[in-house]
């Protein structure tokens, strides 16, 4: 058997190459490669050697030669193939071992030229995959070191590797190949040659996901559904979560756990967030978990019934006693305690995430956001850049007589954050650092404020004193009288409508705060 190796990222390949020595298989290599591996006393041929030609162009061609590709492709039950290679003196290669030129990286740095871009594009690597994985039946394509051991393992077993593996190992590669030219589409076809500036949305959109598994169903029984992730996933995003116990989880499950982990992490205080149908139900800040999950809990009892709760902070024993006398679906956080588990392992329905916060420092809030957002429409994406304006207390702009007092801006500050993540049109009543009466996805913002009234009325809850937060600007001054005559005292909203000295005035007249953000929160 022989196998040629080409790798950029040299990660185990010393380890696997001796490896494969062991087995006694032949080594080819080329260059770098070729070198490292010689170095480590390994015999290695190298493909100037096999090819009878040097590499050529600055190492642009070495491996796209006959004598490569024609042992790569090369049908062993063909005898014509088989014929061929040996009228040209051609030998089979069993194995190829390539992983690729690091154009994605080259890319991901602001200061990347187009000349760095070019030179990252890998010609001879995706050739020879391609070629290898088109033969799967014959040749062994590995394209990751992460495949080093399960391939070693088999081969040391079984001294061969089987159709399945190879089958697999093919696919893996050709996936790899139509990821590596997605991004080689994405960042050309965003390049504006005459400025090198780069666009957003380049003019060839190619999303690149991987399957992490099929669900059960999806939005309703009668449709199928599947959940995938980027293929780099950013740390504290839902998709590396880790699930402890529960049955599977589903559409539903993943798109309201999505809403609810979204919005618990993007508070410093120890919150809990609960959500019914892509909705915040319930969020409070406090001092620790358990004292967190009883505010939210008593914005609206009756919803939290089966919903999804999100902490940002560890569950103690406590906590997941109190969370055990209601109906949960799926329980996130990013950490639990060992008699925590214990105690949930009995609530054998309850879903457990665990799920690790993003890294900290200075930026830590954006850590694991989105930076484009893509919404499916008949036959066409709508793309944007992902609502992730951070709001500061140095934005907020009084615009009533009547000042707010150090409390009430905090207290805005977090009705405005709770906004962001309730269907518009959004309107939130918060009060002692949780909300008290959320109204959502209203085709008018009075319906959304009178809801809220309703929901904080239902829960015993009084709004007398409160802040309230509207995501978009009041059109006409009755939806800030609504809100006035539930008991908002202070009020945040963006600001920006015609009639903005209006329904300034009404505020002043009734003797309440009011701030605009200048930012408008719509989540559709």
């Amino acid at each position: 058997m022989k196998a040629l190796i080409s790798v950029s990222d040299k990660t185990g390949i010393v380890e696997f190459a001796q490896a494969l020595h062991q087995l006694g298989i032949q080594l080819i290599s080329t260059g770098g490669t070729a070198q490292l591996l010689s170095a480590q006393g390994l015999p290695v041929q190298e493909v100037a050697e096999l090819t009878g030609f040097p590499e050529m162009l600055d190492g642009r061609v070495k491996t796209l030669h006959p004598m490569v590709h024609g042992g790569l492709l090369a049908r062993r039950d063909m005898p014509s193939h088989m014929q061929a290679l040996q009228a040209h003196s051609i030998e089979p290669i069993d194995i190829l071992v390539v992983n690729l030129y690091p154009f994605e990286t080259t890319v991901a740095a602001a200061d990347c030229s187009l000349e760095e871009a070019i030179e990252n594009i890998d010609i001879g690597g995706p050739a020879m995959v391609r070629s290898a994985a088109k033969n799967w039946k014959h040749v062994a394509v590995v394209t990751d070191a992460g495949q080093y051991p399960a391939v070693l393992s088999e081969l040391q077993q079984k001294n061969a590797l089987s159709e399945l593996t190879r089958f697999q190992l093919a696919v893996s590669a050709f996936n790899r190949i139509s990821q590596y030219d997605g991004a080689i589409s994405d960042y050309l076809s965003s390049l504006d040659l005459s400025t090198q500036q780069r666009s957003l949305f380049p003019a060839q959109a190619n999303g690149r996901f991987i399957k992490l598994q099929d669900l059960r169903y999806g939005e309703n029984p009668h449709q199928l559904a599947a959940f995938y992730r980027d293929t780099h996933p950013a740390p504290g995003s839902l998709v590396t979560a880790r699930q402890l116990q529960g049955k599977e989880l589903s559409y539903n499950n993943i798109a309201d756990a999505d809403a609810a982990w979204e919005c618990v992490k993007s508070f410093d205080s120890p919150a809990c967030v609960i959500v019914k149908h892509a909705n915040p139900c319930g969020v409070a800040l406090a001092e620790d978990a358990l004292s967190a999950y009883r505010k939210a809990h008593q914005t609206d009892p009756t919803s939290a019934f089966g919903g999804i709760i999100a902490f940002n902070c560890p569950i103690d024993l406590a906590t997941a006693q109190a969370l055990g006398q209601q109906f949960v679906e799926v329980l996130m956080a990013p950490s639990f305690t060992g008699e925590a588990l214990q105690l949930l392992q009995t609530k054998a329905n309850v879903r457990v995430l665990q799920i690790a916060l993003p890294p900290g420092g200075e930026d830590a809030w954006s850590q694991g956001l989105n930076a484009i957002d893509v919404k499916r429409i008949g036959s066409g994406l709508l793309m944007q850049t992902a609502d992730n304006h951070l709001l500061r207390l140095e934005d907020m702009q009084v615009v009533t007589k009547h000042k707010p007092s150090p409390v009430q801006m905090q207290d805005m500050l977090f009705a405005w954050k709770v906004a962001k993540f309730v269907k518009s049109n959004a309107i939130v009543f918060v009060g002692g650092g949780m909300t008290l009466g959320v109204g959502a996805g209203q085709m008018s913002r009075l319906d959304s404020a009178r809801m809220a009234g309703i929901k904080a009325g239902h829960a015993g809850l009084s709004l007398k004193g409160s802040v309230v937060a509207s995501d978009a600007f009041f059109p006409f001054r009755d939806g800030l009288d609504v809100v006035v005559e539930e008991g908002a005292v202070c009020v945040i909203q963006p600001g920006g409508s015609v009639r903005d000295a209006e329904v300034i005035a009404a505020a002043d007249e009734q003797g309440v705060a009011m701030v605009f953000t200048g930012v408008r929160h719509f989540r559709h």
